[in-house]
Order: C-alpha cells, then sequence, then structure tokens
C-alpha cells in the first residue's frame, strides 16, 4: 500500500470513529474514573479504540500500537523503530460525556520515532485535519496555511492538565494571565488535539499546555508544523515525541519573543 492509498484509509478510518461517538447513547451510564476525579473514560473510548486498533492493524500490519485506554502510558525503547500508531479515540471525553463540543478523535502514525501523519477529526461538523510530513496540513481537503497575525491580534487556546496536581494547573492559570495583556482573549476547548488544529488553521495564534500525553499532541502537532507553525515544549525546547510533554504551538505570524513566557522549568512528570 502506497502512502496516498495510506492516507486514504486512515481518512476512512478516522470517519468510522466518528459515527461511533455521533451514535452515542446513555453515555453518563458508562463512565469510570481513571484515577483522578478529574480523569473520565466511557466505553465509547474503549469501543473507539477497540475498532481503530483493529483497523488499522490489517491497514498496516507490521505496526506498532499506543493508546490511551490500553493502560500503557510509558514510551517503550522499540517504538522508535518502525511504524508505531499513537491513537486518542476521543479527545475530549469530558466533553463528549456531558455534551459539550468539541471532541474528536486523533490518529498519529510515526516512522523511525517521528511524526509522519496526523489525523485529527471532528464528527460534530465533519472537520477533518490531515497532515503528512513534508506535504502540508489539509483541512478537508483544503490547504492551510496558519496566519501571519501578531500575537497582539490573536487568540490563545490553552488546557489546564488537571490531573497532574496543583503546581501543574498553577502553572496554566499563571501562564495565561501572562498571555492576557499580549492576546485578545483567552479560549479553553478540553480538547488538545482540536486546539492544535486551531492553531494550524490560524483561528488562535498559541496554544499551550503545562503536560500532555503522547496521544493527545501525536497528530495535532504534525498538523502544526505541516502549516507553516511552530510546537515546542513550554520553555522553547525541542520536542522527542518519546511521552508527556508541556505543549507550546504557535501560528507563522506569532515571534519568539511573543509567545515564550519567562518562567522556571517544569517537570514533565507534574505533580
Amino acid at each position: 500500500m502506497n502512502e496516498e492509498e495510506l492516507l486514504k484509509n486512515l481518512e476512512i478510518a478516522a470517519k468510522k470513529a466518528g459515527q461511533l461517538m455521533l451514535g452515542a447513547s446513555h453515555i453518563e451510564d458508562v463512565v469510570t474514573q481513571k484515577g483522578d476525579f478529574h480523569n473520565l473514560v466511557t466505553e465509547y473510548d474503549k469501543k473507539v479504540q477497540e475498532y481503530l486498533f483493529e483497523k488499522l492493524s490489517r491497514l498496516l500490519p507490521e505496526a506498532k500500537f499506543m493508546g490511551e485506554e490500553e493502560d500503557q502510558d510509558h514510551f517503550r525503547k522499540e517504538y522508535k523503530e518502525g511504524w508505531l500508531f499513537v491513537i486518542d479515540p476521543i479527545d475530549g471525553t469530558s466533553n463528549f460525556i456531558r455534551r459539550y463540543r468539541p471532541s474528536v478523535t486523533s490518529i498519529g502514525l510515526f516512522l523511525n520515532g517521528k511524526p509522519h501523519i496526523g489525523i485529527v477529526y471532528n464528527p460534530y461538523h465533519d472537520l477533518l485535519y490531515t497532515a503528512c510530513s513534508g506535504k502540508g496540513a489539509y483541512l478537508n481537503g483544503r490547504r492551510l496555511r496558519g496566519s501571519d497575525t501578531p500575537l497582539r491580534d490573536s487568540l490563545v487556546c490553552m488546557g489546564t492538565a488537571p490531573y497532574y496536581g496543583e503546581k501543574t494547573i498553577r502553572r496554566a492559570f499563571d501562564t495565561a494571565y501572562w498571555y492576557m495583556s499580549r492576546c485578545i482573549d483567552i479560549r479553553r476547548s478540553g480538547a488538545a488535539a482540536w486546539d492544535l488544529c486551531q492553531v494550524a488553521e490560524g483561528t488562535c495564534g498559541v496554544f499551550f499546555e503545562p503536560v500532555l500525553q503522547l496521544w493527545d499532541y501525536a497528530a495535532g502537532a504534525l498538523i502544526v508544523t505541516e502549516a507553516g507553525g511552530k510546537v515546542t515544549d513550554m520553555d522553547g525546547n525541542e520536542l522527542s515525541y518519546e511521552g508527556p510533554a508541556s505543549m507550546l504551538a504557535v501560528t507563522s505570524g506569532v515571534s519568539r519573543e511573543e509567545y515564550i513566557m519567562p518562567y522556571a522549568p517544569l517537570k514533565e512528570s507534574g505533580a
């Protein structure tokens, strides 16, 4: 299967996952906690991930898999070799439970430890964001090129990382306060993959969150960079794509001098 055929089949799989989300009913009856009370999972998260693992393993049998709902959140050494799918079946589970949109499916495909294909699908508005390394980013087939708008004229979107303790939450809101005097306003959607796509599209100039898991940003980070944006950790360092990281994504019009907040580095454990 060539790259174009693979991408097309991954798009079909993402849309099928979206159909499973749209067909959900009585969601509140199938909710459980994963540790902290903020961190929720539904039977639909598990169903979507099971579908994607089964479907994608047929498309690329040699690939390894890493997904949010498999209780395996550390990056293994063998993941840096060959193909690796990194899946977030429903990014924005709390939104999904309360019917607060958006919630999205995120599929990242890595090759030798680096993002190669990224797909984020919002089924509620039929919005399909895609990127392939070196070939650009697209929304429903339309090329994305970010925005040349400077920070002062941009929206900034944020994540609060509520699962990782008071220090991490404090950093999120301190950073939001710092940006408030430098941008139009702050937004929070509750789905990091979606927020990254908003930066790629140029709707928002910046997205930040103090701690994200790899499945949260595996697809969206590639979509941002292929749209001409920049992705680093919150201290401006290059991402390793080997697990949890702070996240700072900016569109092309926002300069480094505008978006790096002076702050003591935060250990990524966040605890």
